[in-house]
């Protein structure tokens, strides 16, 4: 709980723990990078909530179940928008790709139809050229052999002019069979190319239409996960804003607790005064007759039993787990004031009165829980009183005399309390006080 001296007001702690819950709810924006570094921090934050052990006493269980919740949704809800971020990222490349995929693909089919046409104008050239050069073939072996033709010509013909001329016609004819047979090779050389030509751009275009598909699947597995993430994150925004209404019913809660304490503790501390003046009042005349009569005077606070020269035994036998002192809320991050030492202790353990003196009062409160108030009198020029506070039960009745390690009360868990202690105050004249100075 916000733990301050019955005589502190409370308003300085009460317009902190506004603001700072106003600022958990999201009422109060936090500058960028003040609301980045606490979405940083989360896990440390969340590591806090788990160990922070007693010093989350300050703040109802609501509120710490808010807090974590609000934690929660924020972190969930920056995941899935990340989420969201790269999934829209990853579908935007698949949709540039996509393009560019059906732009190769299509100037993939546009090189296989070309190779495919000169692998067809090839195959009718080649038959073309075949069947040219099977006429001259025909042609040349009904007219004989052109060479035997050639020497019956030298043998037969006495007129060298005409030999020549003869001679001349076959070899034409000869010459005009080897170029047709030349081009012919040549058309099979080339067509045999073309083939391979067709072959590849067919490999490439089943290649790319393969990579096409694949790509659409992909494409539309990311549009479906767009659009799940795009719900997930619509419903994680309406969480976030449910848990800070929460988080803002559970401050307003506080707060008003926080009010009602505030009363409290200045009637406790209105109480205390009164009986401290009265004690010094006792004192002063108890004073003024020793010195009318000459006794001597007592040693005032001094008695048996004490532990480590102080004037208060310790309540509880454990360590303390939390001291006295100013120190940063685990979840609203604000200062405040822990007005007494934390004992750990198992529930039921027994509580021990620390001094002599008289149960003032025993009741029950929402953030204290069930608290103990014993008045030990006046010693050392102050009025000096003790409050157990979280106690499961009690072992004495108000108005009760108690002696040193008496036992007045047991360990608990009551009120804002995240697991079994014992929050001890020690008040001088109302105002509390580290507990070690007396111990």
């Amino acid at each position: 709980m916000v733990r301050t001296s019955p005589r502190t007001t409370l308003t300085h702690v009460a317009a902190t723990l506004v603001a700072a819950s106003l600022l958990l709810a999201g009422v109060v924006s936090l500058p960028a990078h003040a609301d980045d570094r606490l979405t940083g921090r989360k896990h440390q934050v969340e590591k806090r909530l788990v160990g922070a052990g007693q010093d989350l006493d300050e703040s109802s269980a609501q509120v710490r179940s808010a807090a974590a919740a609000l934690l929660s949704a924020r972190s969930r809800l920056g995941q899935a928008q990340a989420r969201l971020a790269d999934t829209r990222g990853r579908l935007s490349a698949a949709q540039a790709l996509d393009a560019e995929m059906a732009s190769r693909l299509s100037a993939a089919e546009d090189r296989l139809r070309a190779a495919q046409a000169d692998l067809m104008a090839g195959r009718d050239k080649v038959v073309e050229q075949r069947d040219t050069l099977g006429r001259l073939v025909v042609s040349s072996y009904q007219t004989g052999d052109p060479t035997l033709l050639g020497l019956s010509m030298v043998l037969s013909t006495q007129d060298p002019t005409e030999l020549t001329g003869q001679l001349n016609s076959v070899g034409n004819v000869m010459d005009k069979e080897s170029a047709v047979l030349h081009r012919l090779e040549a058309s099979r050389a080339l067509l045999a190319v073309q083939a391979q030509e067709v072959a590849a751009a067919r490999l490439e275009v089943a290649g790319r239409r393969r990579a096409a598909a694949d790509n659409l699947v992909r494409k539309r597995s990311l549009e479906a996960r767009a659009h799940a993430t795009e719900e997930a994150v619509r419903g994680l925004v309406a969480a976030r804003l449910s848990a800070q209404r929460r988080a803002e019913a559970a401050r307003l809660a506080d707060l008003a607790q926080l009010r009602g304490l505030r009363a409290e503790q200045e009637r406790i501390t209105t109480l205390l005064r009164r009986r401290a003046d009265a004690a010094r009042a006792r004192a002063r005349a108890a004073a003024a007759a020793r010195h009318s009569s000459s006794a001597p005077a007592p040693v005032v606070g001094q008695g048996g039993g004490l532990q480590s020269g102080g004037y208060l035994s310790y309540p509880v036998n454990g360590p303390v787990t939390s001291p006295y002192g100013w120190r940063v809320h685990p979840i609203f991050g604000y200062r405040s004031l822990h007005d007494g030492d934390d004992f750990g202790a198992a529930c039921g353990t027994p509580v021990r009165a620390a001094a002599p003196g008289r149960v003032l009062e025993e009741y029950f409160q929402a953030a204290w829980g069930n608290r103990l108030i014993i008045d030990h009198g006046f010693h050392d020029g102050v009025g000096l009183a003790t409050i157990s506070n979280h106690l499961s039960s009690y072992a004495v009745g108000v108005g009760a005399q108690v002696s040193r390690g008496q036992v007045v009360g047991y360990v608990g868990t009551t009120g804002w309390s995240t697991g079994c202690h014992l929050h001890f105050t020690v008040l001088q004249d109302g105002v509390a006080v580290d507990p070690m100075t007396w111990f």
